[in-house]
């Protein structure tokens, strides 16, 4: 009798085993798919767990989408802004909707201060918000400034009902796949928001000096792409781009 229920004790201890070991190879699975879509370099997923799509122009990956997350990379939260005397004191890192409306988010994403920014945490891991020479660098891939606008902009206008833009949305073809979208931007004095529609501008990490960093700005009317310098307080889009 003892023979035989130190045989069962036995059986029981390795079953036991056995699906610690099944567990043990689905949660290794599990981490390995949520892996392969991080780095995979066709999408990247943010702490949110928001997906973009990425594309390759020249020798740079981007994201297709503007950013969404509510978080940094480390999971430190961003704090969210609506009130606009709160939005012009700011010296920390901060976001909102355009006009303080979440349905905005998509498809332009949140705006962001530069203050934000200049964490290096905004972005995924493996991804950070370009430099003024990567941008640079990504505009002469497309031909140079007069140019690269129009390849960057999604194709299309609100009048016609084809697009967000407002007309005419001078030369544009989104050949690059940039998917550039006219998310405007929140004033750094006041707080108020302008240009949905008329323009996009996507902050770069470089800064110009104490107040103003640089970005880049598309345009409803034209087919060229412009580098300036805005107040960090500004809200504004941004995009990632791969390290």
């Amino acid at each position: 009798m003892k023979k035989v229920k130190c045989i069962m004790i036995r059986s029981q201890q390795f079953e036991i085993a056995c699906v610690l070991c099944v567990c043990m190879v689905l949660a290794a699975v599990s981490c390995k798919k949520d892996n392969e879509l991080t780095n995979d370099p066709k999408s990247v997923k943010d702490i949110d767990g928001n997906i973009y799509t990425t594309v390759k122009i020249g020798d740079q990956f981007w994201t297709v989408e503007n950013l969404r997350t509510t978080k940094y990379n480390d999971g430190t939260p961003i704090q969210p802004i609506t009130n606009n005397n709160d939005w012009m004191a700011l010296t920390n890192g901060s976001y909102c909707y355009y006009n303080n409306e979440p349905a905005n988010d998509n498809p332009y994403g949140k705006l962001y201060n530069w203050y934000a920014v200049n964490t290096g945490k905004l972005c995924p891991r493996g991804w950070h918000i370009p430099t003024e020479a990567e941008w640079t660098q990504l505009i002469d891939a497309l031909g140079g400034e007069a140019d690269a606008g129009g390849k960057m902009k999604t194709i299309g206008n609100k009048e016609a009902g084809t697009g967000q833009w407002n007309e005419p949305n001078t030369g544009a073809t989104n050949e690059s796949g940039f998917t550039g979208l006219p998310g405007g931007y929140r004033y750094y004095s006041g707080g108020t928001f302008s240009s949905i529609g008329n323009y996009g501008h996507w902050w770069s990490s470089t800064e110009y000096d104490e107040g103003i960093a640089w970005d880049v700005r598309l345009q409803y009317g034209g087919s060229d792409i412009s580098i300036d310098g805005f107040h960090k307080k500004t809200g504004l889009s941004c995009r990632c781009i791969r390290d």
